[in-house]
């Protein structure tokens, strides 16, 4: 996980650290009174403390134990499972099969008003041709090694997913990094495909669809992960081996500022078209 990525979790194993420093202060003891009365090494309190280390249920009920305030445990026990919640490896999110991780997020898609996705790695799913998804699911599959081979399942479940771009006031801002246009994934045909749908796609009254062309000045728009804003209440960021969701309202503020940042650099209508044309007639 990279840096900027990483933060939002690191910061929550902070603030968590911090709550457990500010109990045992609270109570009169030690980081080594602590530990003597757990049976742990001091070393383990100073990590717990410092967020290095992520505790378990148990540690979060030892030392509110010894703290004299057990009722605590539950809501430290409730704050943990957000931090676990918040990080996601893919292979874990994928265990049940491809199928039900593109299932799971319909109920965010239904409720989503306004989506705003940059891609840096592949076309949006929302945009996507069957082909090209099954394209894109059949690496993950051969890459992840996911349990379950569904992959024409994930792939139906895309699609009909598809549905909110011409149903109810859903509004769609897509921002594309015009090399993801010109790389191949699956064959020149699926992509020449899959780029014309694109241009079809950017007619409908919802959808707005920017490129930001190669050799852009990027100034504040600078190229990052792969990430959707639901609306201003989550971010989903795609990362190599996992997947982040932000809901603090400081860290939604981020993304929506890096979304305008890279929406100022692209280019949007006609001139977006000619891109993507251009990278159709490259394909010979």
């Amino acid at each position: 996980m990279s840096a900027s990525s990483s933060s939002s979790v690191q910061e929550a194993r902070r603030a968590l650290g911090q709550r457990l420093r500010d109990i045992r202060q609270d109570a009169g003891l030690s980081a080594r009174e602590l530990a003597d009365r757990a049976g742990w090494h001091e070393s383990k309190c100073s990590k717990l403390q410092s967020g290095r280390t992520t505790p378990t249920d148990t540690d979060l009920r030892t030392w509110t134990t010894i703290c004299g305030v057990p009722k605590l445990a539950g809501d430290l026990i409730a704050a943990l499972r957000g931090i676990e919640g918040a990080y996601v490896e893919w292979r874990r999110l994928e265990r049940s099969g491809l199928k039900q991780s593109q299932q799971a997020v319909r109920p965010l898609f239904e409720r989503t008003r306004r989506f705003r996705m940059y891609q840096s790695w592949v076309i949006p799913g929302l945009l996507q041709t069957a082909e090209y998804t099954r394209a894109v699911l059949n690496t993950v599959f051969a890459l992840r090694g996911s349990g379950h081979d569904d992959v024409d399942e994930a792939v139906a479940v895309r699609m009909e997913r598809q549905r909110v771009l011409r149903s109810g006031d859903h509004r769609f801002a897509f921002l594309i990094e015009e090399w993801v246009l010109r790389t191949v994934i699956g064959d020149a045909e699926t992509l020449a495909a899959q780029l014309g749908h694109i241009i079809a796609v950017s007619a409908l009254p919802s959808v707005s669809v920017g490129i930001i062309p190669m050799g852009t000045v990027r100034g504040a728009g600078w190229p990052t992960e792969s990430f959707t804003i639901y609306d201003d209440v989550q971010v989903n960021v795609e990362l190599v081996a996992a997947h982040l969701t932000a809901t603090q309202p400081g860290e939604i503020a981020e993304y929506g500022q890096a979304f305008s940042a890279l929406a100022s650099i692209a280019v949007h209508g006609a001139e977006a078209r000619a891109l993507i044309t251009s990278a159709i007639n490259s394909l010979g």
